[in-house]
């Protein structure tokens, strides 16, 4: 996965790459995840051939790659067959290495590529962390979240030391912060405690535009660009640009 390249990750994913593409850079954002929220998001069903066919050799990742309503924002989409993939992958030689090939074809035409993984330490998600350079963790602020935002960064030293050396934490976002709650104020603070130089500053919070945009098929910037949602989606991207 390049980041340079539903859940809350669907919608950090989706709207990051919607204002990097507003702001000029051109951006393929591919969903590696068999629910295909990413997908939908920015209006596709589900049933064109997408991410699936390329790792598996049916066709080519040029061919699957489509022009969102967004200027410089691209998809290659997510469709039900990827929910195979893991059981048609698990015999295959280096098969940690599927997508990283894929995306490999298309690596100079971007200046971002995000992959859109699924919330699951699966096979899946591996191959979006050994084709990955950087990964940004979307998280919510809520206890639970902390659990696994300690499973994942064990997964993300597993592969570096043994599948993908050059892999960096691009950084930790909160998201759903509601400044109501105690449990919001600390989460924020032991996570920056822990992580300090690795967290964003942006912080999205709990915004009821942005868990509509996706049945509207529209990232934020287009469905409610003033809400609070929006400016703190628009703020990330910024950050993006600076630090990543």
């Amino acid at each position: 996965m390049q980041i340079k390249k539903a859940g809350w990750k669907t919608t950090t994913a989706v709207n990051l790459s919607a204002y990097l593409a507003e702001m000029g850079e051109k951006i393929a954002l591919v969903d590696f995840d068999p629910q295909s929220n990413s997908s939908s998001s920015l209006g596709f069903n589900g049933k064109s051939p997408g991410i699936y066919e390329a790792i598996m050799g049916k066709t080519s990742v040029g061919s699957v790659l489509y022009k969102t309503e967004i200027e410089n924002l691209y998809i290659v989409p997510s469709n039900i067959n990827l929910a195979g993939a893991t059981v048609e992958l698990v015999n295959q030689k280096e098969r940690e290495f599927f997508l990283k090939s894929v995306i490999e074809r298309i690596d100079n035409s971007f200046d971002y590529i995000f992959i859109d993984c699924p919330p699951s330490l699966g096979l899946l998600t591996l191959n979006g962390l050994v084709a990955a350079n950087y990964v940004i963790i979307p998280l919510q602020c809520e206890y639970f979240a902390l659990e696994g935002l300690t499973l994942l960064m064990d997964t993300v030293k597993r592969v570096q030391e043994n599948l993908n050396p050059d892999l960096m934490i691009g950084g930790i976002v909160f998201t759903m912060y509601d400044i109501r709650t105690k449990i919001a104020h600390e989460v924020v603070q032991e996570v920056v405690k822990l992580f300090k130089d690795l967290v964003f500053h942006t912080i999205i919070p709990r915004n009821v535009r942005l868990s509509e945009a996706p049945s509207f098929a529209k990232p934020i910037s287009i469905y409610d660009p003033e809400c609070s949602g929006a400016k703190s989606y628009k703020k990330l991207a910024e950050e993006v640009i600076r630090n990543v």
